[in-house]
């Protein structure tokens, strides 16, 4: 059980959990699950953690976006209120969420960081996002993931 699937349950919302055999050579964390998984690239979201100043501090903050695309941190930090967003250290990001990079789960971080979802999430009934480790994803709707988290939805993706 990670802490992801505990907040999860705890809310009492609807999800599932999906496993899958990890690859330690995999190149990429979020393709391997979507493949894995058979699923489409844009239903499988990965989290990323970037830094930006917010109300005049340096703060990290968290991205989930579609496995096959990219972040545009100009967008990010827009949606935020800021000016310009940098990707965040993995350390860094590994000790503010309380899991390693490839597992980071927007869910059950040690703290809660400003949340942003790409807008493309909305489209579908759910999206899977990592559960907290490598091989494992959840799988619950957009809408309950953004309640969760206290985030907004806003188009950070890149073209």
């Amino acid at each position: 059980m990670t802490p992801a699937v505990t907040m999860a349950k705890k809310a009492g919302v609807q999800f599932k959990i999906h496993r899958y055999e990890h690859d330690p050579d995999a190149e990429s964390f979020g393709g391997e699950a979507a493949e894995k998984l058979q699923l489409p690239e844009s239903q499988v979201f990965k989290t990323l953690l970037a830094s930006m100043s917010l109300a005049g501090r340096e703060t990290l903050v968290v991205a989930v976006v579609p496995v096959g695309g990219m972040l545009d941190l100009k967008r990010l930090a827009s949606a935020l209120g800021g000016k310009k967003a940098v990707m965040a250290d993995a350390a860094e990001a590994q000790r503010a969420t309380g899991y390693l990079v490839g597992g980071i789960s927007p869910l059950g971080q040690k703290r809660k960081l400003p949340t942003v979802i790409d807008a493309t999430a909305r489209q579908f009934e759910t999206i899977f996002v990592s559960a907290g480790r490598r091989g494992l994803e959840i799988e619950l709707s957009p809408d309950d993931l953004g309640k969760l988290t206290d985030a907004r939805f806003a188009a950070i993706a890149a073209d």
